[in-house]
């Protein structure tokens, strides 16, 4: 959400300084500094993905494939998180 939240980007450059700004933010939010937000938080994959352009559609793909599914499977904190995530995405439309 973090990145989603940056300006696009057109150049590696930019796109760095975009995962820089996002990593700030979420430390903030978490309480820590970025060197362990990115460290303990961020899986390296997403940040390649994101470098690569891919990473806002694929997660969108993979956000509504998983809201289609039922949540009567899930516990009680996953489906909220999940009816979280499904209203969120619907807003976004």
């Amino acid at each position: 959400m973090a990145l989603n939240a940056q300006e696009p980007f057109e150049n590696k450059t930019q796109a760095k300084k975009n995962i820089k700004i996002a990593i700030g933010a979420v430390a903030k939010t978490l309480g820590n500094t970025p060197a362990v937000c990115r460290k303990c938080y961020v899986h390296p994959a997403v940040l390649e993905t994101y470098l690569d352009g891919e990473l806002i559609e694929g997660l969108k793909r993979m956000t509504e494939s998983a809201l289609s599914e039922k949540l009567d499977v899930l516990r009680s904190d996953e489906a909220a998180v999940l009816s979280f995530l499904r209203d969120r995405l619907e807003k976004a439309k």
